[in-house]
């Protein structure tokens, strides 16, 4: 096989190295401009999850999700709104809840809701959720596990 001279060998593969090249800058782009938050069920059981959280509107919480056992659903589509989130959970096939301090309204069908205040009074259940800081990360994944020692456990992981 005759040698090929190094100008002949750079023709030869620039329109490949050039094809490679926008195909792997979209697949960075596409890749960086990627940040949901996700939540995780990793447990035995099927979950509903709500979440909260404060965007450039104010106040906001919307549910239900319902999660299958060991899955992972995106809740959010980009950037985290927030730095700080919150969540409440309950498991449908065993009964309990994740819960927490932090109230805000929901209800029992699936709901997008404005504001935290006087929730019995606008209709809405006051419902206690946990708080996730994601220490202002675009993107965020919540991890939702069986109990260990009886109470509800909640990873978070960036």
């Amino acid at each position: 096989m005759p040698k090929q001279s190094p100008n002949s060998s750079a023709r030869l593969s620039r329109p490949w190295a050039y094809a490679l090249s926008c195909g792997l800058t979209l697949l960075v782009s596409a890749t960086a401009a990627h940040a949901d938050l996700r939540l995780c069920n990793s447990t035995s059981s099927r979950i509903g999850v709500a979440i909260g959280y404060q965007d450039v509107n104010g106040w906001a919480t919307e549910g239900w999700w319902n999660i299958a056992s060991h899955t992972c659903e995106t809740l959010l589509k980009g950037s985290v709104p927030s730095r700080y989130l919150y969540v409440h959970a309950v498991d449908y096939d065993r009964g309990g809840e994740w819960a927490g301090e932090s109230f805000m309204c929901t209800t029992d069908k699936s709901f997008a809701i404005r504001g935290v205040q006087d929730c019995p009074k606008r209709g809405y259940k006051r419902t206690g959720f946990f708080q996730v800081d994601t220490g202002e990360a675009n993107e965020w994944t919540i991890r939702l596990t069986d109990p260990g020692d009886g109470s509800r456990k909640a990873d978070e992981t960036q």
